[in-house]
């Protein structure tokens, strides 16, 4: 007669997946992944529409603006500003993670403090950048963009900008109201009382996944 497995010993036990990932680990993996697909059917639409288009704006006009530099000509100078907060917000992630593993409470939430600071300043200049454009005249259905060549652009260009970075920024939005739950828990010890920072590892996947996409959408919106 088979001998029965002890519970311990299935898969499923011990809250652990077949890949010897844990569950919750590789449940936010398998988020991710369909998230990636809904990124990526929105990025290829757009690549479509954007080849195959005889005409489209220049980023270096539409996005020529900078803060308080009054009618000055800066050439993608704001959006590299937004990069380079998100990527500095991705390093402290890691360190937030880092700090985790070696179970020191005061680093997770000086660095989770650090990369949600990061994220409110993006949320702030993308902000910004919308008020912006809306105030030229951008928006969905409305394009005051010429293209290239000097003739009149279509609709397509605002209505996937707004659309898809957006859809971006609710992902940041979402990203820092995880971190300021995940510091909460950090100031009131249930991670101390779990035995591990686990929950930081997770939301800081979601996080450098949140990162990657803007290259993505920074390559193909900014620079093309």
């Amino acid at each position: 007669m088979a001998q029965a497995v002890p519970a311990n010993q299935k898969w499923w036990g011990g809250g652990r997946s077949p890949f010897n990932v844990e569950y919750g680990k590789l449940m936010m993996w398998y988020f991710l992944m369909s998230d990636a697909f809904t990124f990526g059917a929105f990025l290829i639409s757009y690549g479509t529409v954007r080849f195959s288009s005889n005409g489209w704006p220049d980023p270096n006009h539409v996005f020529s603006s900078f803060p308080f530099a009054g009618s000055m000509h800066m050439p993608l100078v704001f959006v590299s500003l937004m990069t380079f907060i998100l990527i500095a917000s991705s390093v402290t992630m890691v360190l937030a993670v880092g700090a985790g593993h070696a179970m020191d409470k005061k680093g997770v939430m000086k660095y989770l403090f650090f990369t949600i600071i990061g994220g409110l300043m993006f949320l702030g200049c993308q902000a910004w950048e919308w008020t912006h454009l809306h105030h030229e005249g951008a928006w969905w259905g409305r394009n005051p963009f010429l293209n290239f060549d000097g003739t009149p652009s279509s609709t397509n260009f605002t209505n996937f900008f707004f659309t898809i970075t957006g859809f971006h920024g609710f992902h940041v939005f979402s990203g820092v109201i995880i971190n300021i739950v995940m510091l909460i828990m950090t100031w009131r010890g249930v991670f101390e009382r779990r035995g591990h920072y686990l929950m930081i590892e997770k939301a800081g996947l979601y996080w450098h996944f949140v990162d990657l996409v803007w290259v993505f959408v920074f390559t193909c919106f900014y620079l093309f």
